[in-house]
């Protein structure tokens, strides 16, 4: 793996020298566009609103605009903004991990100690393990200021990048029900059947089937030219109320489940 950036963690007093590595990578299918009428590949390219022509990479600056003209952003320039947090990842304060929000989380990271610092990290992390704590660090990454989490994830310390209180959207606008309609009998039988289906969490038993039979799908029209027929599902429908409905299905369910174990 190559180090997507490196820089340090800072706790307390202490720098520790790190490597930054992505934890994970897109199970998705590479797909490419292609023309419809003949397949060809479709090509993006950066392109001059003046002239038309083609700009190079290299050739690219960034700017903002301000009063109808752009000030040039120089890769310097990102860094006077704040020298620090260009280059360490700092450790605000720990907190207990449960108390973080699953909205939060985004993206995870390795962290990877140079030869200098592999005695702090090391320390670092079985403190992190012997107290139950996370650390609550900010840094900059690609010229966006980040907040995470930096937990012991066996023998090595990830960072879990996650998002600003602000960037989390209102949930006013949404017509869910109230905590205090669910009926009693419905929700006996759901408590059932959520018993039913509790399990020890094991990542290893979830996999990723869709892009898998979406691949042997690709493979069969590669084969005979045509996709196969896909199966019709099944939909079950019952007259009468909506609650009855309701209690009869989670019943049905709960008996299902009770026959499968």
């Amino acid at each position: 793996m190559r180090p997507i950036w490196r820089g340090a963690i800072s706790f307390g007093l202490v720098n520790i020298p790190i490597n930054v590595f992505s934890a994970v990578e897109d199970s998705l299918l590479d797909l490419d566009m292609l023309d419809s009428k003949d397949y060809s590949n479709i090509k993006f390219k950066r392109v001059n609103e003046n002239t038309g022509k083609e700009v190079a990479y290299e050739n690219i600056v960034k700017g903002y605009k301000i009063n109808n003209k752009y000030v040039v952003i120089e890769p310097e320039d990102f860094k006077r903004a704040d020298v620090k947090k260009t280059e360490t990842i700092e450790i605000l304060n720990f907190v207990l991990e449960k108390e973080v929000d699953s909205i939060y989380y985004e993206h995870p990271y390795y962290l990877e100690p140079e030869k200098s610092g592999t005695k702090a990290y090391s320390i670092l992390r079985d403190a992190l393990i012997a107290s139950g704590k996370v650390g609550v660090a900010s840094f900059v990454m690609r010229n966006k200021e980040a907040l995470a989490i930096i937990k012991p994830h066996g023998a090595v310390l990830v960072l879990n990048r996650i998002r600003f209180e602000e960037e989390i959207k209102d949930t006013k606008g949404l017509k869910v029900p109230s905590l205090s309609k669910t009926k009693t009998k419905e929700l006996d039988i759901a408590k059932q059947l959520i018993d039913h289906l509790t399990t020890k969490f094991n990542i290893s038993k979830y996999k990723d089937t869709y892009t898998a039979k979406l691949l042997q799908i690709i493979k069969q029209k590669a084969k005979t030219g045509k996709s196969p027929t896909p199966p019709k599902l099944k939909m079950v429908h019952k007259k009468g109320k909506e609650e009855d409905d309701l209690v009869n299905i989670l019943k049905a369910s709960l008996g299902k489940r009770k026959k499968a174990s």
